[in-house]
């Protein structure tokens, strides 16, 4: 019976993990969420230039526009680079003619990603860049406005390099790894052990139990010959 309990208290504890990780899963891959773009692009290649802007009441209907404006270096004011509205993009500044292009939500006017690609990055193409949603929630009697937006600094250089940043959440990442599977070993270690000691206990209360039985037994055979 205490064998029993331990390997179904152990179960409880490997199926908590195992729930705790499939909630991980998908929180990190269904919900939105809003990371940072990256901010340094090489000249010459191409540079996703990310911007994100979750709805936050999901079962809500909604639509969004995209604006992305720029400010170049040394330059006072943005300028209007680009628009999308969930079926036609424009490239409005002759800077980026034939070099943008739409890279966020599809298929979609409910836009929650406002990502877009510029192709043969150029070193004019450093400054700050401005993404706007203007979204609109369709509530059951009236529709609310809103306006969000990001900036995004980017620096483009001659040859990749890779930000502390980048390395230190990497790092992490792996650490938060090896640390979940060691507490999943220890679990495992600590569930054995207490498995084998049940098994133990039982194994001995079975012996004392069946050597207590065939004493008795003797006990009374000897009492059947003695009245015999």
């Amino acid at each position: 019976m205490m064998m029993m309990m331990m390997m179904d208290m152990c179960v409880r504890q490997f199926l908590l993990l195992c729930v705790f990780c499939a909630l991980s899963v998908s929180l990190c891959s269904g919900a939105c969420a809003e990371p940072d773009s990256d901010t340094e692009a090489v000249a010459g290649q191409g540079f996703k230039l990310g911007c994100i802007s979750c709805k936050m009441r999901g079962e809500v209907e909604a639509t969004a526009t995209v604006d992305w404006q720029f400010k170049a270096r040394g330059e006072p004011d943005f300028v209007h680079i680009y628009s999308y509205d969930g079926e036609i993009s424009t490239i409005i500044n002759e800077r980026f003619l034939d070099r943008m292009e739409w890279d966020g939500s599809k298929k979609t006017h409910d836009l929650q990603d406002a990502s877009i690609f510029i192709n043969n990055v150029t070193f004019n193409d450093s400054g700050v860049y401005r993404c706007i949603f203007n979204r609109v929630l369709f509530y059951e009697h009236y529709e609310f406005s809103t306006v969000a937006s990001k900036e995004v600094h980017l620096t483009v250089v001659g040859k990749a390099t890779r930000g502390t940043a980048s390395i230190v959440s990497e790092v992490m990442m792996y650490v938060s790894i090896i640390g979940l599977q060691l507490w999943l070993l220890v679990e495992m270690i600590y569930c054995y052990r207490k498995i084998a000691a049940a098994g133990e206990e039982a194994l001995r209360a079975s012996a004392a139990e069946y050597l207590a039985i065939a004493s008795e037994s003797k006990d009374n055979c000897a009492g059947v010959q003695v009245a015999e």
